[in-house]
């Protein structure tokens, strides 16, 4: 089988290039052809044969080119002549039986959906066309179900898109929102999401609200993501049996050092908690104010077999986020590493951490009951105990069983 796998991104940049790369990489494992189609960039890994990628598109930085560059940026961001023919081009080139897209909007635009659906009516083919949901853009032009302010917000459900503008959803500015939701509102009304054959929605949480939208409904498959296969295969592996459960000595926090993530709610928990050792691992705008607690280690970013270890020695782990997230990789990398989880109940979150059984679950911002359940599962040796069985007991699909899943979800839309 022959797939292109779309995003914008070709170079490690998140969650969802982790994403492409490692369903890339074993795609072709399994025998099929993969190439790639996105953006330009010095860091760029992965490619296509012609070796065609659209320009890159920088939202931050400066210099008088960049800002001149700038000026088009409204235009192409709707709507990208450049992805569309340089697509096109790859499409005529390679003529792949699947067409995989993830994170588009923006960069690419949904022209690169219509560009396969145009390449078929031309060529008389049947592109099977995929779309893996690691947000919720297609429903919420600020693509993270939140106002500014952190408040969770579903005004747009509906096509209700002036909503964006008036709550400046995009980053608090009254232009990006208006753009944000003129680009929303014309694809919904060409239904040009209508075309591709499958949404992957990596939780049910996020199918949900995917499918409010009667031009998705139907067409969402939930498939929570894979973990990385802790098989001993290479050098990262960790043997989380030998792990001596009653030497773990810290509570570990990995990740983003930002307001959406809960620092804020996770510090004031640690200044009421001065007795219990906290590791953090990560990086961002917040990290001046982790520093100011004597009982946190601040290991800055870390990643590999040194996050690892820290998540397989640590107690237990919290991810305490106001905002909801979709499938997040955190809590089953935790569990994976027999760490339990204390964890906001939100977004996707309870759909891999059963409260009670390998984790513990609290309202999202509510400071005092974070501090409770750290509290009770620091002093609480035999529900530590407890909640570290239960995460022997729970198990994720490694990337070989979800790539067998993605086969099987190309197939039955490519008949």
């Amino acid at each position: 089988m022959k797939i292109l796998i779309v995003n914008k991104f070709l170079y490690p940049n998140g969650g969802s290039e982790t994403y492409i790369f490692e369903i890339g990489k074993c795609l072709e494992s399994m025998g099929h052809e993969v190439q790639y189609f996105g953006m330009e960039h010095e860091g760029r890994i992965v490619g296509n044969h012609l070796n065609l990628y659209t320009r890159d598109m920088d939202f931050h930085g400066g210099g008088i080119r960049n800002k001149l560059a700038k000026l088009t940026y409204p235009f192409r961001i709707i709507r990208s002549k450049e992805a569309y023919d340089k697509i096109s081009r790859i499409l005529d080139d390679f003529k792949p039986d699947v067409v995989h897209f993830n994170n588009i909007n923006f960069q690419l635009t949904p022209s690169v959906i219509e560009a396969v659906a145009d390449h078929d009516i031309r060529n008389r083919t049947a592109t099977c066309m995929v779309y893996t949901a690691h947000d919720a853009q297609w429903v919420c032009p600020n693509h993270l179900l939140t106002q500014p302010d952190g408040t969770i917000c579903y005004d747009c459900r509906g096509c209700r898109y002036t909503n964006c503008i008036k709550h400046r959803c995009i980053h608090g500015s009254a232009i990006r929102s208006l753009i944000g939701a003129l680009e929303a509102y014309i694809y919904h009304r060409k239904r040009t999401y209508d075309l591709v054959d499958c949404i992957i929605a990596p939780s049910d949480y996020m199918r949900e609200k995917l499918e409010a939208d009667p031009v998705l409904k139907g067409k969402c498959i939930v498939l929570h993501n894979f973990i990385p296969d802790n098989s001993g295969r290479d050098d990262s592996y960790i043997d989380v049996s030998a792990q001596d459960k009653e030497q773990r000595k810290y509570v570990l926090y990995f990740g983003r050092y930002a307001a959406d993530k809960g620092i804020d709610t996770l510090l004031k928990a640690v200044g009421n908690l001065p007795d219990v050792d906290f590791v953090f691992a990560g990086s961002g705008p917040l990290e001046s104010e982790i520093e100011k607690h004597a009982n946190i280690e601040n290991r800055g970013f870390t990643r590999g077999r040194a996050l690892k270890e820290l998540i397989a020695g640590a107690a237990f782990s919290v991810l305490p986020p106001i905002e909801p997230e979709n499938c997040p990789f955190t809590v089953m990398e935790s569990i994976t590493y027999n760490t339990p989880v204390i964890a906001s109940n939100i977004g996707g979150t309870p759909e891999l951490l059963e409260h009670d059984r390998n984790g513990l679950l609290f309202e999202p911002g509510d400071a005092e009951k974070l501090t409770a359940s750290i509290r009770t599962l620091w002093d609480d040796e035999e529900l530590l105990s407890r909640l570290t069985q239960g995460c022997t007991d729970s198990r994720f699909m490694n990337v070989t069983e979800y790539c067998g899943e993605l086969i099987r979800i190309y197939a039955d839309n490519k008949a």
